[in-house]
């Protein structure tokens, strides 16, 4: 895979941990990760923001790494959060699961479908 980020100088910068576009060339293979929430594999699910957003962090990493990816291929994610005040424990665990890496992003404020879930994080990955 060829990757290039794309922050355009005509346009405003990231106003995060992001890249405003992400380019691939010459992709063989894409997965397109649903929505991962902040839960256990029994469904159990803490009630604290930041450990539900470091468990959808893991979930996505499981589903990559069952398709023989990693987060390196990761070039696009929609981050969903309910509650706004949620935003910066959310920031902590995006920090700790990507480090360096800048795929294109959205982060929407809004429901999820279980009042009990304070993230959901969905991806696109090109490998």
């Amino acid at each position: 895979m060829q990757r290039r980020d794309i922050n355009a100088a005509s346009g405003p910068p990231p106003a995060g941990q992001y890249t405003q576009a992400v380019e691939v060339s010459h992709a063989l293979r894409t997965l397109y990760v649903s929505g991962q929430v902040g839960t256990e594999p029994d469904g159990t699910m803490p009630e604290d923001a930041t450990a539900q957003a470091r468990l959808a962090w893991r979930n996505l990493h499981a589903q990559l790494e069952a398709a023989g990816m990693t987060l390196d291929n990761v070039v696009k994610i929609t981050t969903i959060i309910p509650d706004a005040g949620d935003i910066p424990a959310s920031r902590v665990a995006r920090a700790e699961a990507l480090g360096d890496r800048r795929p294109a992003s959205t982060l929407i404020v809004g429901g999820l479908a279980n009042p009990g879930w304070k993230i959901e994080i969905e991806a696109v990955a090109v490998a």
